[in-house]
């Protein structure tokens, strides 16, 4: 699924339960020494997607550790992004060569919880995401919303190194085509945009000003992908008719 939102310069992984016989680097396992069981599933799976991502580069596993504000530090040439929900799990790695920065997140098709929506709203938003809301409902677009500016967030502080709010970015999301069905069994694809709403970082002698990105609803999940090349800042886009 995540692979076809990404270019094919990067190498995603993901996964749909967890393995019990999983085994971390002991420096990925210390971090879990007080972690409850839900805490170490979640890490342990997708820091193995990981592991097999950077494979998929022919690169050696290695210990993935945080960095600044819980961010994946990768190995040097590297970047990645790491995402976990229920249900899933998934990484997505590239030579930094190829793709100045990755983000990715996964959530539940179900709606936000009780008041995060009006949290992470700008104005700019509302009316697309009031109208999508009654005339598409099997896509859950106040969760897609939260996912877009998590994927803007982990794209952007690689890039920027500094913190970048919900309110610091508008979006507005292509509904793409959404077939008729139940919600959690309707695939859909599009694409969205984000403008940045603060100066961003210096890319190729210009200031980034926003992100393209990708997203999917299949199988009762929400994907999102955002990733950024050199040159023109152009995404790439994703390779047709990928698995």
């Amino acid at each position: 699924m995540l692979a076809s939102l990404l270019p094919d310069a990067a190498v995603a992984v993901e996964a749909f339960e967890d393995d019990p016989s999983a085994v971390l680097f002991p420096e990925e396992a210390a971090l879990l020494a007080r972690a409850v069981d839900k805490r170490r599933r979640e890490f342990t799976t997708a820091r193995i997607c990981a592991h097999r991502a950077l494979a998929g580069l022919g690169l050696p596993p290695a210990p993935i550790l945080p960095g600044d504000r819980g961010a994946p530090r990768w190995p040097a040439g590297v970047v990645g992004s790491i995402t976990h929900c229920a249900g899933y799990r998934a990484a997505a790695v590239a030579f930094t060569g190829q793709l100045r920065t990755i983000g990715i997140d996964a959530e539940p098709n179900e709606p936000n919880p009780k008041g995060v929506t009006a949290q992470i709203t700008v104005p700019a938003e509302e009316g697309w995401l009031a109208t999508l809301t009654e005339t598409r409902p099997t896509v859950r677009w106040d969760r897609l919303l939260f996912s877009a500016k998590e994927s803007v967030y982990k794209a952007w502080f690689p890039l920027a190194q500094r913190w970048l709010g919900f309110e610091d970015a508008a979006l507005t999301i292509d509904p793409g085509t959404v077939l008729a069905g139940p919600a959690a069994a309707v695939p859909a694809r599009g694409t969205f945009t984000a403008k940045l709403l603060v100066t961003g970082p210096t890319l190729d002698g210009g200031e980034l000003t926003g992100f393209d990105g990708h997203w999917l609803a299949d199988r009762g999940l929400l994907l999102t992908a955002i990733t950024v090349p050199h040159l023109d800042g152009t995404p790439t886009p994703p390779a047709p008719d990928a698995p």
